[in-house]
């Protein structure tokens, strides 16, 4: 599966296609390549762009409202959210192999 196809999948872009392929990429390219951030662009564009109309529309039996929009903006935050303690266990990473304390051989020079 291709990183377009990742970000397609985590804000539910898979049967409308709010996003063609290169605009994607580009909000894949503004993430510097983190899947998470660039799925939270998305969903704040798309967000965007739905809360630009009224905030309710009735049409005979059909009612819609900007709960999609807050529904967005919350899986966006929460993609930001999963994508900040990644980075900072990756951080992290060289730290702690950097700290452990290499033991092979301390049974060797006790032995002597």
């Amino acid at each position: 599966m291709t990183d377009i196809q990742k970000v397609r999948l985590l804000i539910a872009d898979t049967l409308s296609v709010q996003f063609t392929d290169p605009q994607i990429q580009v909000f894949l390219d503004l993430a510097s390549g983190s899947v998470l951030i660039a799925a939270a662009f998305a969903l704040e564009a798309w967000a965007a762009t739905e809360s630009a109309n009224l905030d309710s529309e009735n049409i005979g039996d059909y009612a819609y409202t900007r709960g999609a929009v807050n529904k967005k903006l919350t899986l966006a935050k929460e993609y930001k959210k999963q994508a900040a303690e990644v980075s900072e266990a990756e951080a992290l990473s060289p730290y702690l192999t950097w700290a452990e304390m290499n033991l092979t051989g301390a049974a060797d020079e006790d032995a002597e």
